[in-house]
């Protein structure tokens, strides 16, 4: 256990994709027994560039989430390149994109639909909310501007407003050499990127256009924005909110890009429990009744 919550069930899921290219996620919720069994709402929880599922904070957070009612749903992206253990499958990192993720976002949902997910019995598909750090904030926004009837919210955690995360240079080298490479400063991996990634973007450049789908999304959003963040998401956060003004927007002051949490897991911030009593209040509302 990462927190005091007690009764808590947790059971693991794996989704074949084709290939060899699969989805390992884990399915929480509070234990029902000695009560009837009834349908919980689902949060889906992602993660960001360089994340997953058992990042630092992820499992916490999902463990707090369900100790609030929700069933919680975390999952690896079927390329984030963590097969068994950490950083196994960069080669399936290299390859990945938001065409991919957005994907693997829709076989899980349709898994919780279906009834394919561990727990089925408790898992309300008729009220899902979409959460998601970083990168995976943006997905939230470009999934639920194609998928509105879905969902009925989303939540961006230091999301991103901009998918290419990437500068010219770099950009320009991976299309002439077809990779290059970020560093993983806490593994010490040179991590590579493929030119599918800029091909992606290229060929979806108004699909991918997060200030634009969040601008005429009717689905209910919450972004939330530590001002300690990297400049760039800082701006793209204030982007949002000048473009999409019927959503809601909570900056929280001193928050760094992961709320101060840090992988291995060392503990909970006071910055990370507001961001989970936000999510918590936010999914409460927009799934009643």
């Amino acid at each position: 256990m990462t927190n005091g919550v007690s009764g808590l069930i947790h059971e693991a899921f794996v989704l074949e994709r084709g290939g060899d290219s699969r989805i390992r996620g884990d399915v929480r919720v509070l234990n029902a027994e000695g009560a009837s069994v009834e349908r919980r709402p689902v949060i889906v929880l992602l993660h960001g560039f360089k994340g997953f599922k058992d990042w630092g904070s992820f499992p916490y957070a999902a463990e707090r989430l369900a100790g609030h009612g929700f069933a919680v749903v975390t999952f690896n992206f079927s390329h984030n390149g963590v097969g068994e253990t950490d950083f196994d499958e960069l080669d399936k990192f290299a390859l990945n994109t938001h065409t991919l993720e957005l994907g693997d976002i829709e076989t899980v949902l349709k898994a919780v639909r279906e009834g394919g997910l561990p727990l089925s019995e408790q898992l309300d598909a008729g009220r899902i909310v979409l959460v998601g750090h970083s990168r995976g904030g943006g997905d939230c926004v470009l999934y639920a501007a194609e998928h509105e009837a879905e969902l009925r919210g989303i939540v961006s955690w230091n999301g991103i407003a901009d998918c290419d995360l990437f500068d010219d240079e770099f950009r320009d080298l991976v299309l002439e050499d077809g990779v290059g490479y970020v560093p993983n400063a806490r593994t010490k991996q040179e991590m590579p990127i493929s030119a599918a990634f800029f091909k992606d973007l290229d060929q979806n450049e108004e699909r991918y256009d997060i200030v634009a789908r969040a601008a005429a999304l009717k689905t209910p959003a919450l972004f939330l924005q530590g001002d300690s963040d990297s400049p760039r998401l800082v701006y793209g956060f204030e982007e949002l909110q000048e473009n999409a003004p019927q959503h809601r927007y909570v900056v929280l002051e001193g928050a760094n890009h992961t709320f101060g949490a840090v992988h291995p897991w060392a503990g909970t911030t006071d910055d990370l429990e507001r961001v989970i009593a936000l999510t918590a209040d936010f999914a409460a509302e927009v799934t009643k009744g």
